[in-house]
């Protein structure tokens, strides 16, 4: 680490206040030019810490970056990681209040749900699928507190990879008894179809995302625990929502899942 922990302190009480008011705010590394990796995830670790304290349940994981041609634009050899709590989650065909949130996104994804524990380092996709109960549709409302969705890496790991909403649903299927790579999903607002794509986008398989965020926690002394909610990253470009839009994401095999903007 290059910070010293009361500058963490701040920039993650910062990041927090932005996301719990919808205000933006520039990129921390803007001031913070020698923040290192550690520091990203120490500034992540308080913003959750912060969460919890305040009566917040974990409600899983997200993987962030997993196409191979956006980490190479991003200068990365891996995803990046976050948390989901349960103020992030909304029921299927629920609402999201625009006015809670600074400039939406939404991406669609492939998401798993683990029924035994899985540690790093050395997991694989075998291990994911092997230790994986089910795989669903999932819609995930990113919100970057970073003014016009400008920031780097670092500044975007501090800020828990943008999590901001996230909804489940469609048909739970067994993980092992599908093709996740050839699968495919169209993502639609207000009834147009504006995203199409498939599940080997995310990695070149979805299960490599959760083997890589599990890996991520083995270096951290964590482990993945049963029971856990994944989501294994966004298998098209973001789409920017509004209030009155629509958005529903169909799976090949899985079904459908939807949320409102008002």
């Amino acid at each position: 680490m290059t910070l010293d922990p009361k500058t963490l302190d701040q920039l993650a009480e910062h990041l927090h206040a932005c996301q719990r008011e919808a205000r933006d705010t520039l990129k921390i590394t803007d001031q913070h030019p020698d923040m290192d990796w550690d520091d990203a995830y120490a500034i992540q670790d308080r913003i959750l810490a912060a969460k919890l304290k305040g009566g917040a349940r974990v409600a899983g994981y997200k993987a962030g970056l997993t196409s191979h041609a956006k980490m190479r634009q991003m200068g990365v050899t891996d995803p990046v990681f976050g948390f989901l709590v349960d103020e992030f989650t909304v029921a299927d065909g629920g609402e999201v209040r625009v006015s809670e949130l600074i400039h939406p996104k939404v991406e669609p994804e492939i998401c798993f749900v683990t029924r035994a524990e899985l540690k790093g380092p050395g997991c694989h996709i075998g291990a994911v699928l092997a230790a994986c109960d089910v795989v669903l549709p999932g819609i995930e409302v990113i919100d970057s507190r970073y003014r016009d969705f400008k920031f780097d890496v670092k500044s975007v790991i501090a800020d828990n990879t943008s999590a901001a909403r996230f909804v489940v649903g469609g048909r739970a299927v067994d993980a092992r008894r599908v093709d996740l790579t050839t699968c495919g999903l169209v993502l639609e607002k207000n009834g147009v179809p504006v995203a199409l794509g498939a599940g080997a986008a995310v990695l070149g398989h979805p299960a490599a995302a959760v083997a890589m965020l599990v890996n991520h926690l083995g270096r951290r002394g964590q482990s993945l625990p049963a029971g856990s909610l994944v989501l294994s990253g966004g298998a098209t470009e973001a789409v920017s929502v509004q209030p009155g839009d629509h958005v529903s994401l169909r799976v090949q095999g899985m079904g459908s899942v939807s949320l409102r903007f008002v």
